[in-house]
């Protein structure tokens, strides 16, 4: 089905994007329109409201479709718009979670974790039958799409899927509680004038006590909105604090590059330089001025590709206290008070009345 819309998508005029072949761009004279194609899923938008009523009339001459209108509901995602902007969240998806696991009537709580448990690969009781864990964990995964306060824990969770135990259940359990307490809350796109790209990057030290690697995140913003974040453990073990920095910077550049070309077939102009915002002064020493000597010189790679978008006028750096770093939320557990406020600077709120 997916090949068929391709062809029929390029027959109507379309050019697939060569960052993401989901994506299919058309313009013409300053007719603009976008469609993004999931299996047999299209969501169609553009500056011209004939064009997509003879896009989808060609659609349906093809495959019958069904024209369900203005989108509110897409791959479990919730769309509300209004005047002063667009409003996206899961609420519907969490409530099956809580279902499905039987939490319905459970307190809600207000923290990630249980305060009293620390993870691990041999912490509590190997549970009967994995498939629950297993089948939780991804359900959490793809609830990151709009709740990235949570991108830690489930980053966290994923490590113990191979061996679940009672502990990791309990902890996935106690994550869905406090989901319950902040069901309605999603992200919220404000309508500005701004499109200017900035972005947050953070690492946290060795923060896993099993392989002693240190964890990687980041969160960009396209003006007041944030459109990417990620948590990843990273490949190798760091030796410092800047060191895990500086790898955290180099996979953000490489998410923001493919972001910026992302933007440029979507026809929105990319303002350089993109301001990187780091709370370690070290790796903002090292990309200003890298000098390879034995502390830095294994690091050459990733000095080399941040240093040379620095160079070009692609990024920028500027320092930013750790209390007002954003991605602290993608990378360690904070307490009830700043993960609240780290929440709403990220642009998680609940739906407008």
């Amino acid at each position: 089905m997916e090949s068929r819309i391709y062809k029929k998508n390029l027959s109507l005029g379309f050019t697939q994007s060569k960052h993401d072949y989901s994506l299919y761009v058309r313009s013409d004279n300053g007719k603009f329109l976008i469609a993004l194609v999931y299996v047999e899923d299209v969501l169609l938008t553009g500056n011209n409201e004939e064009d997509i009523v003879s896009v989808k009339a060609a659609l349906d001459a093809k495959f019958t479709i069904k024209d369900l209108g203005p989108a509110t509901y897409f791959l479990g995602i919730e769309i509300c718009r209004t005047a002063n902007g667009t409003y996206l969240n899961q609420r519907k998806y969490i409530l099956g979670l809580l279902k499905e696991s039987g939490l319905t009537a459970a307190k809600p709580a207000d923290t990630l974790f249980p305060s009293d448990i620390k993870l691990s690969l041999t912490s509590g009781k190997l549970l009967a039958s994995a498939k629950s864990y297993r089948r939780l964990v991804r359900r959490l995964l793809y609830l990151t799409m709009t709740r990235p306060d949570i991108s830690y824990p489930v980053q966290h969770l994923s490590q113990f899927v191979s061996n679940p135990t009672d502990e990791h259940m309990q902890a996935a359990r106690h994550l869905l509680r406090y989901l319950k307490g902040t069901i309605c809350e999603g992200l919220f796109y404000l309508v500005q004038q701004s499109l200017q790209l900035t972005w947050f990057s953070d690492a946290d030290w060795a923060s896993c006590v099993m392989t002693r690697r240190s964890l990687t995140g980041y969160c960009i913003f396209l003006g007041h909105s944030l459109i990417s974040w990620k948590t990843k453990k990273q490949p190798t073990v760091s030796r410092s604090s800047t060191e895990a920095e500086y790898r955290s910077m180099a996979a953000t550049t490489c998410e923001l590059l493919w972001l910026s070309y992302l933007l440029t077939d979507l026809h929105v102009p990319v303002k350089l330089p993109i301001t990187l915002f780091c709370d370690n002064k070290s790796a903002q020493l090292i990309a200003a001025n890298p000098c390879f000597h034995e502390r830095t010189k294994h690091l050459a790679i990733d000095v080399h590709f941040t240093r040379d978008k620095i160079e070009e006028g692609f990024l920028q750096t500027a320092h930013i206290p750790s209390k007002l770093q954003l991605a602290e939320l993608m990378t360690k557990p904070l307490t009830h008070e700043q993960h609240s406020i780290l929440s709403s600077k990220l642009g998680l709120s609940a739906p407008p009345v």
